[in-house]
């Protein structure tokens, strides 16, 4: 080989090394980014995954308390209802002294729909709780059992207007057991659920 041709392919080799480097540099760099663009990706999939599961258990806690509430629904019946009465006031059966009480209550119903059939009965139910409330002494109501026995005998009262006798006695003064010629249920079965206290003074 001639001194010319040898300096013509060095001259080649040292003109094609550049143009190599430069293409190795490009394709390292598509590398880079598209190892980069999979990796972003893989990082979006897995956020999206990771999102749609806590979706997916958030919609099974739900379910669960919605199924727990349908079946504690199911259970106890619809939510109670809250019927508040015109506060009472009546003279006490003490003998010694002339005492009154001056009473708030507060029906809790099993159902919404007993309220209007109650209202509709109410002067009858007033009616029966202030006569039970005349009978009482004083010392009978200061005491927490003698108002627990008072609010037993106004759920009674309350229902004997729709025809309903509550079984067991009466917390009468002589014990006897309830009249009405109403239809005997039970407590739970009452549609007055509990008798709440909204106030009780005694003077």
């Amino acid at each position: 080989m001639s001194a010319a041709a040898a300096e013509t392919v060095v001259e080649d080799v040292g003109a094609t090394s550049p143009r190599k480097k430069k293409k190795l540099v490009i394709l390292i760099a598509t590398a880079v980014l598209l190892a980069g663009g999979a990796g972003g990706g893989a990082l979006v999939w897995k956020k999206k995954r990771a999102a749609a599961e806590a979706a997916a258990n958030s919609d099974e806690v739900e379910e669960g308390a919605a199924a727990h509430h349908a079946a504690h629904k199911n259970e106890h019946g619809s939510p109670p209802a809250f019927l508040p009465l015109d506060p009472f006031v009546v003279n006490l059966a003490d003998h010694e002294a002339e005492r009154y009480a001056q009473i708030g209550l507060t029906l809790e119903l099993s159902d919404p729909k007993f309220a209007d059939q109650l209202k509709a009965y109410m002067p009858a139910i007033r009616n029966g709780v202030l006569l039970v409330l005349a009978h009482k002494t004083s010392q009978e109501l200061l005491t927490r059992n003698g108002k627990e026995k008072l609010a037993a005998e106004i759920m009674r009262e309350a229902v004997k207007p729709l025809g309903i006798e509550l079984d067991g006695e009466s917390e009468g003064d002589k014990g006897e057991p309830a009249e009405g010629k109403g239809n005997k249920a039970s407590m739970e079965d009452s549609p007055v659920r509990h008798v709440h206290f909204s106030s009780f003074i005694i003077q």
